[in-house]
């Protein structure tokens, strides 16, 4: 039998929940359908909003040839042999067929330079869904060539309605004697993923004993998934808890774990990308200045494994691993902007001091904008002793450098130049 989610999917725009800016009536993307003008496009959106069903729907509406790929199991190779098909299918005036691919951000630069030739001659017309940032994953050529729309979360009322009409139309569910007395644990556990509340909803609805009501309540919620949770969520089970455990590992300083957590994250299908954007921001929040090049590493793993793509993208995520978690560790970057967005917050937006406004016309001179600078490079050491912080907040000291032996070359730099004003 098929997952509640997959029997319960849309067929048609009609029945299609949410995203009514972009299919309810006279909306853009209805229009389009309607008129079977349709551009190739990105689905921008969280999980669970829809768009691999807006996508099968399109396809119906349009009676339009549909092919589907998931970019986590397929290569070059696999888009190669799927556009030759739509080639193969195209008769005379017959509009094109449709390629529909799955997590398109998870496309490395070479496999989504395999699409751009069947985009912009027509042999397709590309739908790609993305939970990620179109602008940051999609290369700018195959970007330039599609509309991007944006999917929203479903609201309260839209979830509650899905559950509402599966137990009413479901062949299986609507044959139940069951009622929902309180919604907010299904919702809860659905974190506003669709697909996920109706695994959650069926997942309950199996507790139903024969000849009894089922009464779903939170606490009947709270204790089945409890019981089941690796059933109803595999991919996102430990998600944040593993991420946790890969963070503090490489910030305890031990790489051994730090790999098995990394490990872990590959062999769940975690998105290498989330992956080695939380190492760039770790980066720059745990070791800082006591390794300045420990940034750089992390950026260049990003764009690394964006072009390699996986398998082989693990041997850099593992390398560049290794090299944070034997790092030395400083987080005081991370507390100066902290420390300075609080006095931002506690201060208000205090005036900039004349000498260091800009003066672009005479008015501004007049005024003394400008007036006053010492301009540090006419200066010995090209350092000149001024006030640069608003009179309000003089002297406040955001960045403390740490005892590591980078920062306390730091130190001994400001302490010659700032150590009367700051105290280092």
């Amino acid at each position: 039998m098929k997952p509640l989610a997959d029997r319960m999917r849309p067929t048609t725009l009609e029945n299609y929940v949410g995203q009514s800016h972009l299919v309810g009536e006279s909306a853009v993307l209805r229009k389009a359908i309607k008129s079977g003008n349709l551009p190739s496009m990105i689905l921008w959106g969280p999980p669970g909003v829809g768009k691999t069903t807006l996508a099968n729907i399109i396809s119906c509406q349009l009676d339009r040839p549909f092919h589907a790929l998931s970019a986590v199991n397929s290569g070059v190779k696999d888009v190669r042999e799927t556009i030759e098909k739509a080639k193969n299918q195209r008769f005379f005036n017959a509009p094109n067929p449709i390629l529909f691919i799955d997590e398109i951000h998870r496309f490395s630069k070479s496999q989504q330079d395999s699409l751009l030739g069947a985009v912009e001659k027509g042999v397709v017309t590309l739908v790609g869904a993305t939970t990620e940032n179109p602008s940051f994953e999609v290369i700018s050529a195959l970007l330039s060539r599609c509309q991007v729309y944006v999917l929203q979360h479903l609201s309260k009322d839209e979830l509650m309605g899905l559950v509402d009409r599966a137990l009413l139309e479901d062949e299986y569910l609507s044959g139940m004697e069951v009622e929902v007395q309180e919604y907010e644990a299904l919702l809860m556990f659905s974190g506003g993923d669709a697909r996920k509340l109706l695994n959650v909803l069926e997942l309950v609805c199996n507790l139903k004993k024969e000849d009894e009501k089922l009464l779903i309540s939170n606490k009947l919620v709270e204790n089945c998934i409890q019981q089941n949770l690796a059933i109803y969520d595999k991919t996102g089970e430990m998600h944040y808890d593993i991420v946790s455990a890969f963070i503090k590992s490489m910030r305890g300083s031990d790489p051994n774990a730090a790999v098995y957590w990394l490990a872990r994250m590959i062999e769940g299908g975690e998105d290498i990308v989330f992956i080695a954007r939380r190492m760039i921001i770790f980066a720059a929040e745990d070791i800082g200045l006591a390794n300045p090049n420990a940034l750089l590493m992390s950026t260049t793993c990003l764009d690394a494994i964006r072009t390699v793509g996986l398998p082989e993208a693990r041997i850099i995520l593992s390398q560049s691993v290794v090299y944070l978690a034997t790092s030395p560790k400083s987080n005081t970057t991370y507390l100066a902007i902290k420390k300075a967005q609080k006095t931002v917050r506690e201060t208000g937006n205090l005036p900039v001091p004349l000498p260091l406004r800009n003066a672009p016309t005479k008015l501004m001179k007049d005024l003394d904008y400008g007036k006053d600078y010492r301009y540090a490079h006419d200066f010995e050491k090209n350092f000149s002793d001024q006030e640069f912080l608003p009179e309000e907040i003089s002297g406040n000291k955001f960045y403390d450098p740490a005892a590591n032996a980078p920062e306390q070359r730091i130190r001994l730099w400001l302490k010659e130049r700032w150590e009367d004003k700051y105290g280092y």
